[in-house]
Parts: C-alpha cells; structure tokens; sequence
C-alpha cells in the first residue's frame, strides 16, 4: 500500500522501545510487537461463520471508504486504513496538533478457504461489513477405468 509508511514508522518506533531499555539484546520481537500496538488501532470485530460464507465485521469509526482497504487471500482477509492528520481550516495558523491520524491493520486468519474473486465489501455507519464466499469443493466422480 504505497503511501501509507508503515514499516518505516514501526522500525522506528521499535528502535525508541530498544533504545529506552538500554539498548539491551534479547526483546527485539516485543520492542517491534509494542511498536505495532502503539501506532495501529485494533478494531473490535465479528467474524460469523455459515454454511456458504463468511460474514466479517469490523468497527471502523473515524474512517471513509475511501480510507480503506481489503485484501482477500486463499485463507484470509487483510484490512488496512489510513485517516486523519489533514488540516482544513480558512484562515489561522495551526498552533499544535494532537490529530496524528488513524491506522490501522488486522489480517484475519479464515478456518477455511474462499473465493478471493468474490468477496464484497461495504462501510456503514462506522462498520465495515465483508462478505466472503467459501471456496465451493468438488464432489468426488465416479469414473469409469478403462482396462
């Protein structure tokens, strides 16, 4: 997703966790874990499993379709989203900011394949609502064998 920066600002993030620690060898994985959590959100969500397909939702307040994006693979649907740190005033200078922006990213893992090509996706309300299609399994043929 170009644009968005991420790995930068989470290598970034994890060096200041190492650095604040004393730079001492041994968490370089909870420094980078810590990194993560600090600079995306983790939606609340939903994820309904039924005969045919899976229903996933996702609280996503304070973001715009246009925000977003979902990525469907074989086994699991990512979610990432960038909002937010846009300044839209007449006149003024900005003094300070606190407004730094939302992100956020969550891969979810599906216990069964799906239709990559067919997924749907729809935000309402603050609540982004996948549809995702199993993958429909072949039924066993008999065949005749010739000899």
């Amino acid at each position: 997703m170009a644009g968005f920066g991420w790995p930068p600002r989470i290598r970034q993030r994890a060096y200041e966790l190492f650095e604040r620690r004393g730079r001492t060898d041994g968490s370089a994985l909870n420094d980078w874990l810590t990194a993560e959590n600090d600079l995306f959100i983790t939606p609340e969500s939903d994820l309904i499993d039924t005969d045919n397909r899976f229903e996933l939702q996702i609280a996503m307040n304070g973001f715009d379709a246009n925000d977003v994006e979902v990525n469907a693979l074989p086994d699991a649907l990512i979610v990432r989203a960038k909002a937010g740190d846009k300044h839209e005033m007449a006149e003024g200078d900005v003094r300070f900011c606190d407004i730094v922006g939302n992100r956020l990213f969550r891969k979810f893992e599906l216990p069964a394949p799906i239709d990559v090509d067919s997924v749907t996706a729809n935000l309402y309300k603050g609540v982004l609502n996948l549809t995702a299609p199993k993958q429909q399994t072949l039924s066993p043929r008999a065949s005749a064998v010739g000899a």
